[in-house]
């Protein structure tokens, strides 16, 4: 068995691919993975759109500067029906960007488990992305998360983290 906290450590950001082929059952355990994902209320708001084909993946290119993820042979982008997440009741915060988020975490670990390599890309246009994928309008797009074959070591940022008496106040 994994050990989770050794996978969370090891896991970085991988800005450099080197185009391999995911085969299918690799695909399908990183969709099992987002869809194992708690969501608040377990309402499961989000939707996953999984980018395969070269002319769907040029022109989701197009909605980002991130031009490092092109040889990637499957790009997911990851996003939640505001209408259909879980609401606070005493402020009404709508979480269905926390739950996206949780979901691109899980699919990122099993990434790195089954030995490939990705990296959250928040900077994308998502009208962009609306006019090559309608039905994304209605939701709320938080990621694309490519998926490839690591072709870097982490980089020196990866390694430092702040203290815990920095990050945690015991009451």
């Amino acid at each position: 068995m994994t050990d989770f906290l050794q996978l969370a450590h090891d896991r970085y950001s991988v800005r450099g691919f080197d185009g391999c082929d995911i085969p299918e059952e690799d695909i399908n355990k990183i969709i099992e993975a987002g869809i194992a994902a708690p969501t608040g209320v377990n309402f499961q708001p989000i939707k996953i759109w999984e980018f395969r084909s070269p002319e769907m993946r040029e022109k989701l290119l197009a909605c980002t500067k991130m031009k490092f993820i092109e040889p990637a042979k499957v790009i997911f982008a990851v996003g939640s029906d505001p209408t259909k997440a879980w609401k606070r009741p005493f402020d009404e915060k709508n979480f269905g960007d926390v739950d996206a988020a949780i979901v691109i975490t899980h699919m990122m670990l099993e990434i790195h488990e089954l030995g490939y390599g990705s990296t959250w890309i928040g900077h994308f246009d998502p009208a962009a992305l609306a006019e090559i994928v309608p039905e994304t309008a209605d939701y709320s797009m938080i990621g694309l998360l490519p998926v490839s074959g690591r072709a870097m070591e982490p980089s020196e940022r990866h390694a430092k983290r702040k203290s815990p008496e920095e990050l945690v106040t015991v009451l």
